[in-house]
């Protein structure tokens, strides 16, 4: 039945789903009259993206009265079924012919057989985003606290500057990196800029790669006077830290009152003076 009464719809689901046809869908369908529509879906289990067309022939073309529509939707599709590789650019065009002109579309590739898309409304209004990598749009997210970024492609130093800037009052940055090399000081051509992190509170370096790590915790490359939480691989740790007494790395560790290692292990005297907290 169609829900005529229904002004106001918003639906946040922070977790990936595979039902998105068989419910969301549907149910959208019976709101013809909302005047005010908020999404944030992760969706997996599809052969298409969800791009501009999608938002004109599913959303738009059966909201007449919609005056405003704020949205975040993933789509996570399996790179072996796609006939060519899509760019953002190709996901931006097929926004040009709706009203809809202040969207940002982002492409790229998680894991080596899986890409996601990301189209959103701008100016961003969430507080979390998720599963952006090495290229995203050169606006300020304001309003963003939590952000997980995944990409094939390594995080260097510049990126992390660059994310820094673009997320002001991040409080928890959640890392995953495929990049398997061991720990060297690649990005110290780079910048001299030390990346300011006032306000991150946790952060999860678990499945991040050892250089990503040591730029973090580095007090000469990273500024995080509010670090309070950290989920960490105990070798990375240890070799990042030298065995818990490298003095580049002591100052971020200082504050630090929960260590997340997944494992219980038995410490050394060093490293509870490394983490005078714990």
């Amino acid at each position: 039945d169609n829900l005529p009464n229904l002004k106001c719809f918003s639906l946040k689901c922070y977790m990936k789903f595979k039902s998105y046809d068989n419910t969301i869908l549907p149910l959208r369908r019976r709101m013809s009259c909302l005047e005010k529509l908020t999404l944030y879906l992760r969706i997996e289990d599809r052969d298409r993206f969800i791009d501009g067309n999608y938002l004109e022939n599913e959303i738009l073309v059966n909201m007449s009265q919609l005056h405003s529509f704020t949205f975040y939707i993933c789509t996570y599709i399996k790179s072996i079924g796609l006939v060519h590789n899509l760019s953002s650019e190709d996901i931006q065009q097929t926004f040009i012919n709706i009203e809809q002109h202040n969207v940002a579309s982002i492409v790229h590739y998680i894991e080596p057989e899986q890409i996601v898309c990301s189209i959103f409304s701008i100016p961003f209004t969430f507080d979390r985003l998720e599963d952006i990598g090495n290229i995203f749009p050169n606006i300020i997210f304001s309003n963003v606290t939590y952000l997980l970024v995944q990409d094939v492609v390594p995080f260097n130093r510049k990126f992390f500057i660059r994310v820094a800037r673009a997320f002001p009052l991040l409080k928890t940055f959640r890392i995953f990196s495929f990049d398997s090399r061991l720990l060297c000081d690649l990005d110290s051509s780079q910048s001299d800029e030390i990346a300011e992190y006032r306000y991150l509170i946790y952060l999860d370096m678990l499945c991040a790669n050892i250089n990503n790590l040591e730029q973090f915790l580095n007090q000469g490359k990273t500024y995080v006077p509010c670090l309070t939480k950290l989920k960490v691989v105990h070798n990375n740790l240890r070799i990042v830290t030298n065995n818990f007494t490298r003095e580049e790395t002591r100052r971020n560790c200082a504050k630090i009152k929960r260590l997340i290692l997944m494992i219980p292990l038995v410490h050394s005297k060093d490293f509870y003076l490394y983490f005078p907290l714990l």
